[in-house]
């Protein structure tokens, strides 16, 4: 089988703008940073984005423009803040944010994932969001009865095969076999989608892989592209890989506040970067790096409670 390796500049170059692209990762973990700041240095715009949680680079990625439409089930930086650039482009009405439940958009991706196209689920019933979301048309989703005559009120969940998506992982060999180690909430989207990248901390071999078949989360047949960047998603936390770095998350939620203090950290830490090395030695490099890198019985880093503390 063909390589399925890439390169993150080559693999973001294919992404046109207008595209409609879902986002793996939640929160404070497994998002695929790399791949947002490469977005946004490469200056696409008019992007469709989904995602359940959103994180740091969604919140980037709105508030550097390049966000049309935003479907999410909310999200924020954890306990360090909130994502103040979605949000204000949410009151603003700078952009077409369509909040859903978390739930509710992953049974989307379920549905995309399994070919049909929708799913009947009784999420979202007798809430605001259902009214909002028909207040805008929405065509994501239908109130309708029970085909079977029995009274019961459901909501069809339209099917979700976004054109691309992003998800970060621990490892993958190079013909596209993944690997994830502890919870995993981007499996359907990672297979619903038409085509999927995935950053990596590190490519193992196939030999490892087949020594491991119970490790692969999402076999290569899924996998469009494989990209390979160590501590892609700092300054999110990687389980057994790397835990997330609180200084950085901090100091992104004092400046996300304001739009003119978040185009500084752009223009410093993203747009002023060449790639994802340059903003990690930015962030702090080798010696931040080994201060988050995670302990292996664990899985998380022995710093984290000195970290938590200074927070």
């Amino acid at each position: 089988m063909k390589s399925k390796i890439m390169n993150l500049t080559d693999a973001v170059r294919e992404i046109p703008d207008g595209a409609e692209i879902a986002f793996g990762g939640f929160a404070i973990t497994r998002s695929p940073i790399a791949f947002f700041n490469e977005l946004i240095r490469q200056g696409k715009k008019d992007l469709i984005v989904y995602q359940d949680v959103v994180c740091m680079g969604t919140d980037m990625l709105v508030g550097s423009g390049a966000v049309k439409r935003l479907s999410y089930g909310g999200g924020s930086l954890d306990r360090f803040g909130r994502v103040e650039r979605i949000n204000d482009a949410y009151e603003k009405g700078t952009i077409d944010a369509r909040e859903f439940s978390g739930l509710s958009i992953a049974y989307r991706f379920l549905a995309g994932s399994l070919g049909i196209p929708f799913i009947p689920t009784k999420i979202l019933l007798g809430t605001a969001m259902i009214e909002n979301l028909q207040k805008k048309n929405d065509d994501s989703l239908m109130i309708s009865s029970s085909p079977f005559d029995d009274g019961e009120k459901l909501v069809l969940l339209k099917s979700l095969q976004p054109d691309y998506a992003v998800i970060h992982a621990p490892y993958a060999d190079e013909k596209g076999n993944v690997m994830i180690d502890g919870p995993v909430w981007d499996l359907e989207m990672g297979k619903a989608a038409k085509k999927l990248y995935v950053t990596v901390d590190q490519i193992v071999s196939n030999e490892f892989v087949k020594s491991h078949p119970e490790k692969v989360t999402i076999p290569n047949i899924y996998v469009h592209g494989i990209i390979e960047v160590p501590y892609g998603a700092y300054p999110t936390a990687v389980y057994k890989m790397y835990d997330y770095d609180g200084d950085m998350l901090t100091k992104y939620a004092k400046c996300n506040k304001k739009q003119e203090e978040f185009d500084e950290f752009l223009k410093y830490y993203v747009l002023g970067t060449k790639d994802h090395d340059e903003f990690l030695e930015k962030c702090g490099g080798v010696k931040m790096l080994s201060k988050i890198k995670a302990d292996p019985v664990y899985g998380y880093s022995k710093n984290w409670g000195d970290a938590d503390e200074q927070h």
